[in-house]
């Protein structure tokens, strides 16, 4: 079989094809021409490949289990494998539930903002209007109008 049919037969892309290949986890034979061809058992082993992937494998780790699947005898190191990018995925998933509830906090307190949170609620944009504030800060107000003339004749 070409590649274009091995992919359309287990529904991967060529390019994906080309990638296993890359990584030792498939091996086409060449025509003298130099095309890939494959035999009939490749759409399985693509299928396995692919399930592998969905399991949360990595490359290197699939090359390391296809030998246990072409003999049909796991090893004690296939299994010890096996645990142990499953413990990957495990670590993996608590870190992005960490995540999730540090931005479920930040969503509550963007939804109910308090002092203790937001800065800008610390202290009022605006105080109430004290009279006694405005005699002793602000300018008589023909102060201003004095400063004003002396400027325009200068």
């Amino acid at each position: 079989m070409r590649i274009g049919e091995i992919a359309h037969h287990a529904g991967v892309s060529t390019r994906a094809l080309r990638y296993y290949e890359e990584q030792g986890l498939l091996t086409p034979e060449r025509t003298p021409s130099g095309q890939r061809t494959y035999p009939e058992s490749a759409v399985e082993r693509v299928r396995l490949i692919q399930q592998f992937f969905t399991a949360g494998l990595p490359s290197r780790t699939i090359l390391q289990l296809l030998p246990c699947v072409d003999t049909g005898h796991a090893s004690p190191k296939a299994f010890e494998l096996l645990a142990s990018e499953r413990n990957r995925i495990t670590a993996a998933m608590a870190d992005l539930a960490a995540a999730r509830d540090a931005l479920d906090r930040m969503i509550d307190i963007a939804n109910h903002p308090t002092p203790e949170h937001c800065p800008a609620l610390r202290e009022p944009a605006w105080a109430p209007y004290n009279p006694a504030d405005a005699t002793r800060t602000a300018p008589h107000p023909t102060a201003a109008r004095d400063a004003s003339a002396t400027l325009i004749t200068m």
